[in-house]
């Protein structure tokens, strides 16, 4: 203990840290800004291919968080630019075949096509985020799997600098940009000569009486509703597409990771809430193939719109039912964003995925806790032992030892009621 103590006190020389229990590495609270950064799905999936059958184009949003470090510390919305930038991923369109989704680009969405590397909403892979209300956001950005270096990765990196209005860097950080064309159609659609996609447009035809094999490259929103294209409603078909897919497949021994990549991707990848199946713990949050189609034909569901809570398995942690509002929408502790703390959906600290885990690391030494995490130095401290001791070791504006919460906090109260969650956590959450 004596040597943990003095790498503190010599630390604390140069700039104010606080250890970290599991590993001795200082928890940061330099530096007046801070900033976060979170995909807003946990995974988005793209075609292979656009010359046939088109599900989804390459399209991925990263929002971003900047919080001015204080008592309290406050969002901020003007008077910085946030800069942003993919790791090793400066093109899309001339890699393997996804250019296919500019050059089909008018058959499948009409109108001219974006230029290259730039996405459906005019967004392009490194840039100027705009402000959104509270956030920053970059939405569309059209990232493939493939880095420049010719690496099929499914857990791409994008960069974020907070620049004043002088170009001097506040803050970075780095966050997890997935995006997987692991679609393995290929277990079920194989006929003969012909590719995976054109058997599903002839299976399609077979079934419903349709001619898609002769309109060629086909966009499945065009008749079914996708949400996650900004579509509304059913579609003139009158079935959502995650109603079609999931309906027909039901009875057709697929299996999640079939879709929704995949057995090498594996995109559900939260520890905390992947299960012992091995395939991701789908069911236990979305319910099973029939149970998704059949909600979104009773209209009880709509596909993209209405999604598991998590208060429906945590409803014994005070704050965390956010009502109507999804979790990759919803504000909690200090309108700090819920992903700003605990991480993407699919993806929430600790990930198995290294690349999920640069903020935690980055801020507190620490890959398997949540943003301002008492566990990251105490194994019992979450709910317990409030009150005087704390006040006298964490609390006030010159504390004996800081700890998570001055990441981003520099005074701590020590009214636990004003806590996240109001200090109900669990060790094991």
């Amino acid at each position: 203990m004596k040597k943990i103590a003095v790498t503190c006190v010599l630390l604390a020389l140069v700039v104010v840290f606080a250890c970290n229990k599991d590993n001795n590495t200082p928890i940061n609270t330099s530096g007046d800004y801070v900033v976060f950064a979170w995909n807003d799905l946990g995974m988005h999936c793209l075609n292979p291919t656009y010359d046939e059958l088109v599900i989804l184009p390459p399209y991925n949003t990263v929002n971003v968080q900047v919080f001015k470090r204080g008592d309290p510390p406050v969002p901020v919305t003007s008077g910085v630019s946030v800069e942003y930038s993919l790791v090793n991923n400066t093109s899309s369109y001339n890699k393997r075949a996804y250019g296919g989704f500019w050059t089909n680009f008018t058959a499948l969405f009409g109108g001219t096509p974006p230029a290259n590397d730039v996405g459906l909403t005019g967004t392009a892979l490194s840039g100027i985020m705009p402000l959104q209300g509270d956030h920053y956001t970059a939405v569309g950005i059209p990232v493939v799997p493939v880095d420049d270096a010719g690496t099929w990765n499914p857990y791409q990196v994008i960069e974020v600098k907070v620049k004043d209005g002088n170009g001097n860097v506040l803050a970075t950080t780095r966050a997890t940009v997935p995006t997987s064309d692991e679609i393995n159609c290929a277990k079920c659609h194989t006929e003969g000569g012909s590719s995976v996609f054109s058997n599903i447009l002839k299976v399609h035809d077979n079934e419903l009486g349709t001619d898609l094999s002769s309109q060629k490259p086909v966009l499945c929103a065009k008749c079914h509703g996708s949400p996650a294209l900004g579509t509304t409603g059913p579609g003139s078909s009158g079935k959502y597409l995650s109603e079609a897919i999931h309906g027909f497949h039901a009875d057709k021994d697929a299996k999640c990771y079939d879709c929704h990549p995949g057995n090498t991707t594996m995109c559900s990848r939260s520890m905390a809430h992947m299960g012992s199946t091995g395939d991701g713990n789908c069911i236990t949050c979305h319910g099973d193939l029939v149970n998704v189609a059949s909600t979104i034909t009773s209209g009880s569901r709509v596909p993209w719109v209405n999604e598991p809570k998590c208060s429906t398995c945590h409803s014994d942690v005070t704050g965390v039912d956010t009502g109507s509002d999804l979790y990759r929408n919803s504000k909690g502790h200090g309108n700090a964003y819920c992903s700003a703390c605990h991480g993407s959906p699919h993806a929430m600290f600790p990930s198995r995925e290294t690349a999920d885990n640069y903020q935690p690391n980055q801020y507190q030494g620490s890959k398997i806790k949540t943003i301002g995490s008492c566990g990251v130095c105490h194994d019992n401290s979450r709910g317990e032992g409030a009150g005087g001791e704390f006040t006298g070791t964490h609390g006030g504006t010159n504390p004996e030892h800081k700890n998570a919460c001055h990441v981003c906090h520099t005074a701590i109260t020590a009214v636990t009621s004003s806590w996240p969650h109001a200090y109900t956590w669990k060790n094991s959450n």
